[in-house]
Order: structure tokens, then C-alpha cells, then sequence
């Protein structure tokens, strides 16, 4: 099954790359799969949302509320996909994020059979797929116009730690028009896209070898139990399995 990668690193096989993509504010990455054990790690909450190719196949991963489980690949396998940045993939996808919460969903579900069989077709013969995609995803775009300030606003506030009442207050919205507005743009509200994000801020200080106490403070929780707390009920596993190994 074809998944989403979101912030995940390198995975253990060293099969998964990643780049800036040409549009603005994404990311282009490739893995191929080994069968191996870990080879495909679940994958957990970003914000983010994703177009992807495996073998023939166009998907779109939705944004995540708990981790996916990308379950058993098979050796070879091979995956390309573009992840956009927080509440810029709707407007390009045609969809609006809260219908994809929590899903993968075929692009001929989305866009109509013949169009996924054509585009499919188009990234398959390419010489390149990844460039295939990547240009799937750049002539969307050009399609759907720029993206909407407000949105990247309402990313850059939360992702600085500042609290709902306080982006809303900042944009010169009230708590309600600020939801209506997230749902469709994130596929949730901005509470939780918040504690999405911050959890993406702890989980790469903690990598870097920040002690759990310090990474709690500096990413804006209110102590390591809060963390802890935040990073289970999110991922599904203790931070210490998480990351493997306490320090």
C-alpha cells in the first residue's frame, strides 16, 4: 500500500530520499522497499498531505490524526511521492483535507478513472518518474493559484507556539471563523494541527540529543509528562520506543 511519509527521517534500510521540491513549500521523496524488517516504520502526524506513485498506481495520502501503519511492502517496490506543506495540498488536489482525514485514497476516486488512468500512464512510461510527478504536481498548482497567505499565517503562528486564541487574535478572526477556515485547509482544527506540530518540533530537538525534560520545554509542553502523554496518544508508542532509547 502506497503511504505518506511525513517527517520519518531516513528509514533503516537507507532506501528512503528526499529534496526540496521546485514548488514551493514541498517535498519530493523516494523509497524502495526490501521486505526487511523496519523497512517501513509507521508513519506519524505532520500536517501534512501527499501524492503519490507505486507501480502504476496515483494516491493521496490524507493528513494524519494518529500514526499509519504502512503494513508489509514488497521487495522492490518502488515509491515516489510529492508532501505538501500544511493547507497548501487542497486547493492543488481539489479536495477539501478534513475528506481525507486519516485516509489513502486513489486518484481515481478523486479526479475520475480516465484521468488517474492517464496521469498514471504519464509517470509510469517517464524516464523518470519522480520528475513525472513532480510535474503532475507543478501543472496542478499552476491551476490552482498561488497559495492562500492567510493559511501559511495560521502555520507560521502555531508553529511558533503561540495559542489559538492568540493566532486568531493575530489574523483578526474570531475562534470560530478560525476553525471553519482549518478544517478544509488541514483536515482539523487548529488545536489540533498545533499539537501536530508540536509534536514535530519535540520529536526533531529529541533526535538531535536533546534531553527529554529540556525538548518538552523548549517545544512548548508544559513538562516531560505532558510529552509523554502527547507522544502516545498521537503516535501510539512511548516516546523512549519512539526514538530508541531514554536520555
Amino acid at each position: 500500500m502506497a503511504h505518506k511519509t511525513g517527517d520519518q527521517g531516513t528509514y533503516r534500510q537507507g532506501t528512503y530520499r528526499e529534496r526540496p521540491s521546485r514548488l514551493s513549500g514541498a517535498v519530493v521523496w523516494t523509497r524502495t522497499a526490501t521486505g526487511a524488517p523496519g523497512d517501513a516504520p509507521p508513519v506519524l502526524p505532520d500536517g501534512c498531505m501527499d501524492l503519490l506513485w507505486t507501480e502504476g498506481r496515483l494516491f493521496v495520502a490524507g493528513p494524519d490524526t494518529r500514526a499509519y501503519d504502512p503494513g508489509a511492502t514488497e521487495p522492490g517496490g518502488r515509491y515516489v511521492g510529492i508532501r505538501f506543506h500544511p493547507g497548501t495540498a487542497p486547493a492543488l488536489l481539489g479536495v477539501p483535507a478534513h475528506e481525507l482525514r486519516d485516509q489513502r485514497v486513489e486518484v481515481a476516486d478523486l479526479w475520475g478513472a480516465a484521468t488517474a488512468r492517464r496521469l498514471a500512464g504519464q509517470v509510469d512510461g517517464a524516464p523518470d518518474p519522480v520528475a513525472a510527478l513532480e510535474g503532475l504536481a507543478l501543472g496542478r498548482a499552476a491551476d490552482a493559484g498561488p497559495p492562500d497567505p492567510f493559511l501559511a499565517e495560521v502555520v507560521r503562528s502555531l508553529d511558533a507556539g503561540r495559542s489559538v486564541a492568540e493566532t486568531a487574535a493575530a489574523l483578526g478572526v474570531n475562534a470560530r471563523l478560525l476553525q471553519r477556515r482549518s478544517l478544509p485547509a488541514f483536515g482539523y482544527g487548529p488545536k489540533t494541527l498545533a499539537r501536530v506540530l508540536r509534536l514535530q518540533r519535540a520529536l526533531a530537538l529529541a533526535r538531535e540529543g536533546l534531553p527529554y525534560a529540556d525538548t518538552a520545554t523548549v517545544a512548548g509542553f508544559a513538562d516531560q509528562a505532558h510529552l509523554a502523554r502527547d507522544v502516545k496518544e498521537l503516535t501510539g508508542m512511548p516516546l523512549t520506543e519512539l526514538l530508541g532509547g531514554g536520555h
